[in-house]
C-alpha cells in the first residue's frame, strides 16, 4: 500500500485551492488552471513515492502545474488555429516561471475572491463561483447554502467563468478606492464559507474546521485591507461562533445544542477578541447586519447558561437586524428568541406564520424549531410530525441522528 497517498490526500484537502488560486493568477484561465492542478497532483502521486515529499509541496505543485499547463497549450496548438494567442500565453507562463510566485505580497485566494466577485457578475453568480473555485465546495453543498437546486448553481458557475473570460476581468485585488463597492459580495462569500465550515450542509461530520478556519483567515486579511465596521462585524461574528465549535460536538460526533453545551469548553481568548471587535464595529457611524449578529453572539458568549441569557437584549438586537436585513431565516431566529423570552406559544405562532408563507417549507431547522416548541408545550403528536418533517429535509448525518433520537423519545412516551 502506498505510503504517500494519505499525505497527498491531506495536501489536496489543505492546499489545493491555494495552488489553484496561484495557477489562475499565472495562467489567467479557470479551466486551464483546474486541468493543470489535477495534472500536478497526478504527477505528485507518481513521483513522490520514489522521490519523497518535497520540502515545500505547495511550491512544487505550483511549479509542476505551470509546466503541465504549457504542455496542455502546446498539445492544443496542433488543433487550435489561434497560434498567436497560444504563443502569448506560453510566453506569459514562462515569464511567470522566472519570477518567485511565493513572494507575492497579496494573497492569491483573496485576489481570486475579488475576481469572482466582480460587479460584472450577478450577486448570486459571484457567491456561487467563489464558493466553488476558492473553497472547493460541491454544487450540492452550495445549493444547500442557497436553499436552491444544484443545476441552478452549476449554471451560475459556468456562466460566471464565461463572463470573466469574455469580459477580460482582471485577476487582482481592487484599489482601496474601489473596495467599498465590492465589499458586500465578498463578505457574503466569506460568511457562507464560514457557515459551511461551522455547520456543514451535508455529510458525516457536523463541522469542517478547515473551512471555518479559512473563512476567518480571509476575514482577518480583509480587515487589514479595509477596517470597515461591517468587515470587523463579520470577523467578530465568525470568531465568536468559532469559540463554541468544540463544545457543539460530543466525543462520538453527535450534535450538542446550545442549552446543553459545557460552556467551560468555550474558547475565552476568541470570545474576548470577538467582543473587542464588536465594540469597534459599533463605534462606527452606522451598524450593519453582520455587526448586529456579532452583538447577538456576544450576548450568548457572556452568558453562563441559557436560563441566565439576556433574551430581551437578544430580541431587541433581532428587531434591529430585521430592519437592517430582513430574511425568513432571520425571522425564524427571532421567533426562537421570542420563545425564550415570552414562552414557547409566542414563538410557535411566529414560526407557524413563517411556514405558512412557504419560504422555509423545505428548511429542516424551521421544522426542528417548531417541533421543539411543540415538545415543550406537551403537544407530542405535533412535535413528532414536525421532527419527522425536519428529518425528511436534513442532509447532515449528526443532525439526522439528533432528530431520530428526538423522534424515538416521543414515540416511547406515546407508546
Amino acid at each position: 500500500m502506498s505510503t504517500v497517498h494519505p499525505i497527498i490526500d491531506e495536501i489536496y484537502r489543505t492546499e489545493s485551492r491555494r495552488v489553484l488560486a496561484t495557477l489562475i493568477r499565472l495562467l489567467g484561465d479557470f479551466d486551464l488552471a483546474e486541468e493543470a492542478l489535477h495534472e500536478a497532483f497526478i504527477a505528485a502521486t507518481e513521483r513522490w513515492e520514489t522521490e519523497g515529499i518535497p520540502d515545500n509541496p505547495r511550491a512544487w505543485l505550483v511549479s509542476t502545474g505551470r509546466f503541465k499547463a504549457i504542455d496542455v497549450l502546446r498539445r492544443r496548438s496542433l488543433f487550435d488555429t489561434v497560434q498567436p494567442e497560444i504563443a502569448r500565453r506560453i510566453d506569459a507562463i514562462s515569464s511567470a516561471n522566472a519570477s518567485k510566485a511565493d513572494t507575492e505580497v497579496e494573497d492569491d485566494r483573496l485576489r481570486l475572491i475579488f475576481t469572482c466577485c466582480h460587479p460584472a457578475l450577478s450577486s448570486a453568480t459571484q457567491i456561487a463561483l467563489t464558493l466553488r473555485e476558492v473553497c472547493d465546495l460541491t454544487t450540492e453543498a452550495i445549493a444547500a447554502a442557497f436553499l436552491t437546486s444544484a443545476p441552478t448553481i452549476a449554471q451560475r458557475i459556468v456562466r460566471g467563468k464565461a463572463k470573466i473570460r469574455d469580459a477580460g476581468i482582471p485577476y487582482q485585488v481592487p484599489s482601496v478606492a474601489d473596495l467599498p463597492d465590492r465589499i458586500d459580495s465578498v463578505l457574503s462569500v466569506i460568511y457562507l464559507v464560514f457557515n459551511e465550515g461551522y455547520s456543514a450542509s451535508s455529510g458525516d461530520t457536523l463541522t469542517r474546521p478547515d473551512l471555518s478556519g479559512e473563512a476567518i483567515r480571509l476575514g482577518r486579511l480583509l480587515s487589514e485591507m479595509l477596517p470597515d465596521p461591517e468587515v470587523l462585524g463579520l470577523l467578530a461574528l465568525m470568531i465568536l461562533h468559532e469559540s463554541r465549535r468544540t463544545a457543539r460536538v460530543s466525543e462520538t460526533g453527535d450534535l450538542i445544542l446550545l442549552e446543553d453545551q459545557d460552556r467551560s469548553r468555550w474558547n475565552q481568548t476568541l470570545i474576548q477578541e470577538g467582543r473587542t471587535l464588536v465594540d469597534r464595529a459599533f463605534a462606527g457611524l452606522t451598524v450593519g447586519a453582520y455587526s448586529i449578529q456579532a452583538a447577538i453572539a456576544a450576548v450568548h458568549a457572556a452568558s453562563r447558561s441559557t436560563v441566565e441569557t439576556d433574551w430581551s437584549q437578544i430580541v431587541t438586537l433581532y428587531d434591529l437586524l430585521v430592519v437592517a436585513e430582513s430574511s425568513p431565516v432571520i425571522a425564524l431566529n427571532r421567533a426562537v428568541a421570542i420563545a425564550m423570552r415570552d414562552g414557547p406559544e409566542a414563538g410557535l405562532q411566529l414560526i407557524d406564520t413563517i411556514l405558512v408563507e412557504g419560504k422555509l417549507s423545505d428548511y429542516h431547522l424551521a421544522h426542528a424549531a417548531r417541533a421543539d416548541l411543540c415538545r415543550r408545550l406537551g403537544r407530542r403528536a405535533e412535535a413528532l410530525k414536525s421532527y419527522q418533517r425536519a428529518l425528511q429535509f436534513a442532509q447532515q448525518i449528526p443532525e439526522k441522528r439528533f432528530l431520530e433520537r428526538r423522534i424515538s423519545e416521543l414515540q416511547e412516551i406515546s407508546a
